[in-house]
């Protein structure tokens, strides 16, 4: 299969055709445009390899990520980033192209922070690996975390291999009313005190927090919090990762800026999560409204699904998009993979 896609890749190049690198297309909607000839991803399956006892797991591209979900539940694990599917046929390999991690992001960390390596193809067929099996495994430039959130647009993951975490001992979902200022105040109040908050949600003007680990921990966070047990918390932080709530239907924007910041002035249905750190909003303004929103408030803002195709999905300064196109002209300098899937300059 290997020896397939690098032919498919060497024969493009050859012939100067674009190819899309796609598994199940469950993270189509990400992209300024969708160009090139599909590459898919999921005749490559299977996991390659899981250490339980070192909390390593290791899996091709084409995995359905139900299944590397399942293998790890059974030894008591989970992928700590929670990354969502948006799709039920949703891949290993889009999960770490994409980079997309849920709820628990803020306290256990992102996709990247637990890739371990990568075997990849670069834009000439060849077979490459970086990073391994160990956390201390890199002596300068990162390339496999360098891959992660690249949307296949600097090469074809073929196997990825990341750190998995126990799942929690215990669990409790807490439901505040509070507005969005106060929800604010009381999240980054929480951040700073050991209580196990491992997610955050604020939307229609109710605050809801998960609390994950020791059960004593558990119980006692709870008591010390007070608020209302949300009797199903698994279905409400599923909800959330997959954004089916009606709040997130329409032109979505997340907006990544300081966790302190004030309420956003910009019209539309708006979410919180990651102690305020990261907004979510339905909007129909400009996008250049957004864009400034997002600055003022110490941060930036991408326009993650629907809007008028082939509008920006994130606005670069010169300096860091010059170092995007710098990045792609050293590992892909014909522009083999997904040209202008996230920048319309290349």
């Amino acid at each position: 299969m290997i020896e397939q896609f690098a032919e498919t890749i060497r024969k493009a190049a050859a012939k100067g055709r674009h190819l899309r690198i796609r598994g199940s297309g469950s993270k189509d909607f990400y992209a300024y445009a969708l160009t090139g000839e599909v590459l898919d991803t999921r005749g490559y399956s299977g996991i390659v390899a899981y250490e339980p006892t070192e909390l390593v797991f290791t899996a091709r591209a084409g995995t359905p990520l139900r299944e590397v979900e399942a293998a790890l539940a059974e030894r008591g694990q989970a992928l700590a980033c929670e990354p969502p599917y948006f799709g039920q046929d949703a891949t290993f390999g889009g999960m770490v192209a994409s980079g997309f991690s849920g709820p628990r992001r803020a306290a256990a960390g992102s996709v990247r922070d637990f890739v371990l390596g990568v075997r990849m193809l670069n834009a000439t067929g060849e077979d490459l690996r970086f990073g391994g099996q160990v956390m201390k495994n890199v002596a300068g430039f990162d390339l496999s975390r360098l891959i992660t959130g690249s949307f296949g647009t600097l090469g074809l993951i073929l196997e990825a291999s990341l750190k998995v975490l126990p799942r929690p001992e215990s669990e409790a979902t807490l439901r505040f009313e509070l507005d969005e200022a106060r929800a604010i105040q009381r999240m980054n109040a929480w951040a700073g005190q050991p209580l196990p908050i491992t997610a955050t949600c604020w939307c229609d003007n109710a605050l809801t927090v998960r609390l994950s680990g020791a059960a004593l921990a558990v119980v006692a966070a709870r008591q010390q919090l007070g608020g209302d047990e949300v009797a199903d918390g698994q279905a409400f932080w599923e909800a959330v990762r997959e954004q089916v709530m009606p709040v997130f239907q329409g032109t979505l924007w997340r907006l990544s800026i300081k966790s302190t910041a004030p309420p956003l002035d910009l019209p539309g249905s708006k979410i919180m999560e990651w102690n305020g750190s990261l907004r979510w909003v339905a909007t129909d303004a400009p996008a250049q409204t957004v864009f400034a929103a997002a600055h003022k408030a110490g941060g930036y803002a991408t326009r993650f699904r629907g809007g008028d195709s082939g509008s920006p999905i994130m606005r670069l300064d010169g300096g860091t998009l010059a170092l995007h196109r710098r990045l792609k002209a050293a590992l892909d300098p014909q522009g083999l993979f997904g040209p202008q899937r996230l920048h319309a300059e290349f």
